[in-house]
């Protein structure tokens, strides 16, 4: 039987198959196919995603993301800095900077270490989309920023922010989190027709203006514990909303962990840092 070494990794409890496609030997049907087979729990490995790592003439690496119901996704904040940490302890890569052609361009990492392995990764995510068609949404004229703007759902009235952070996002802020918005607007909102691509969805709380609690229904998967484009976003948000202050550093607190978010404002890349790890490596059945 053919078989194929994987590593099991997270990032704040966000999880992933993820393994070195050095050859680019699976085109991204092949990728759909081994997420869908292999990315349900109970029935396969168990992730929220699957990433497979090969080589770029662009950059140093290349990153493929493939959502649990084999969607494509174009950025996985949470599985970039898997990347950085596979590729610096996996593939001993002893560089504290590399780059990764994403879907959403080529993005610097940044990789601290203690006692000789990946401790902290730290990702320059891009520049903010914020007019409508960059989400894409039809809440607003394709010129324009949805800030605040309101979406009824289900009899509840939501304040949407939409930010593209290589992936679409929309982000309300709300006095308290529950179950109801997350798990019952939650999916409503991802596929609503006014996000013809569908979007993923932050219920996010105000502690104080450097302190965020947030939890987050992802396109294609669900709720997970973590998303990081899913944190900058909220961050944007907070910002432009006036929640937080602009080139601060605020910790956004997720159900799997915290990350630290950074944007200086518009027209500058949101910075983003945060653990990932290894959980256990082996192999898929490729027959």
């Amino acid at each position: 039987m053919q078989a194929l070494r994987f590593h099991k990794m997270h990032g704040c409890g966000n999880d992933f198959i993820v393994f070195d496609d050095e050859q680019d030997r699976f085109s991204w049907d092949e990728l759909s196919q081994l997420a869908r087979r292999y990315c349900p729990r109970r029935f396969g490995v168990g992730a929220d995603g699957l990433i497979a790592i090969g080589r770029h003439p662009g950059a140093d690496y290349e990153m493929r993301y493939v959502n649990a119901d084999g969607s494509r996704a174009e950025m996985c904040g949470n599985g970039i800095r898997c990347v950085g940490k596979f590729v610096g302890d996996e593939l001993g890569d002893i560089r504290s900077h590399i780059k990764v052609m994403t879907g959403n361009g080529v993005l610097p990492i940044s990789l601290s270490r203690l006692a000789g392995k990946v401790d902290s990764i730290t990702v320059g995510m891009g520049v903010p989309g914020l007019k409508a068609a960059s989400i894409p949404t039809t809440l607003k004229p394709i010129s324009e920023p949805v800030l605040a703007t309101e979406l009824a759902v289900d009899g509840t009235i939501l304040s949407l922010t939409a930010v593209n952070m290589g992936n679409p996002h929309a982000v309300s802020f709300v006095d308290s989190i529950t179950d109801q918005l997350v798990l019952g607007i939650g999916p409503q909102v991802e596929k609503h027709p006014v996000f013809p691509e569908g979007v993923n969805v932050e219920f996010v709380q105000v502690l104080a203006p450097e302190n965020l609690r947030m939890r987050v229904w992802e396109r294609g998967v669900g709720e997970t514990w973590a998303c990081g484009t899913g944190a900058c976003a909220t961050v944007v948000a907070a910002v432009l909303n006036g929640h937080s202050r602009p080139g601060s550093d605020v910790t956004v607190k997720l159900n799997g962990g915290k990350l630290i978010i950074n944007w200086p404002g518009e027209g500058k890349d949101v910075q983003m840092t945060g653990p990932a790890e290894f959980v256990y490596h082996g192999f898929l059945g490729l027959d």
